[in-house]
């Protein structure tokens, strides 16, 4: 999906886009982009939901402004990882870890949404600035969807006839390469600001499982 992101001051407004099932227990995979006061970044808030428990919470601050232009926003998803990618350069893998007891979203079928919402009690600064309704309307832009997946119809998925090696879809095995990895690295060492493998006031009985295995 191309995003170009609400201009000036945003704060407390939160554009989206993501995916999810429905109904309780549910499945979840989150771009949110919380919005700032002038000149303040933006906050790319990423975040993935099993069986409706979610708590694994990544942000960034974009090396671009994302309102000047639009930019592409990505999300690879599979039975081995999910890939978030900010115009094709990863930002977070989130790894399949059922092996050790962590639940990973593969057995609920996903809708793609895109929203724009107020949420000024937490968006930004933790809630501390507020939207200002006089700058309003917000307007956020979307174009270029583009959806390569598999349908799933009464129940059935429609790569179930196409599972084989041979017939196997690139983002069915996708993973990164080298050059995917190195600029994973750069981009978390330059530009994540927050880490939940890394909030120990949050998480004081201790990090989730996944968090002391590789983030490749």
């Amino acid at each position: 999906m191309q995003l170009k992101l609400v201009p000036g001051n945003s704060a407390g407004t939160v554009t989206t886009f993501f995916l999810s099932s429905q109904g309780e227990g549910h499945d979840e995979i989150d771009f949110e982009f919380l919005g700032n006061v002038s000149g303040q970044p933006y906050t790319v808030h990423t975040n993935v939901y099993t069986q409706g428990k979610g708590n694994k919470e990544q942000q960034f601050h974009l090396w671009f402004d994302p309102t000047a232009a639009f930019h592409t926003y990505s999300i690879v998803w599979n039975p081995h990882r999910i890939v978030f990618l900010v115009d094709n350069s990863p930002i977070r893998v989130y790894n399949n870890h059922e092996s050790i007891g962590i639940p990973f979203p593969k057995s609920q079928a996903m809708r793609v949404y895109c929203s724009l919402w107020n949420a000024d009690e937490w968006a930004t600064q933790g809630g501390r600035i507020k939207t200002d309704w006089k700058l309003a309307p917000f307007t956020a832009y979307y174009r270029n969807i583009n959806i390569d997946g598999c349908a799933v119809l009464a129940g059935t998925s429609s790569c179930k006839s196409s599972n084989s090696a041979n017939n196997a879809k690139p983002w069915q095995t996708h993973e990164l390469d080298g050059k995917g990895r190195n600029r994973l690295r750069w981009v978390q060492s330059r530009h994540m600001v927050y880490n939940y493998c890394a909030d120990s006031k949050r998480f004081p009985q201790g990090f989730s499982a996944e968090c002391k295995s590789s983030r490749f």
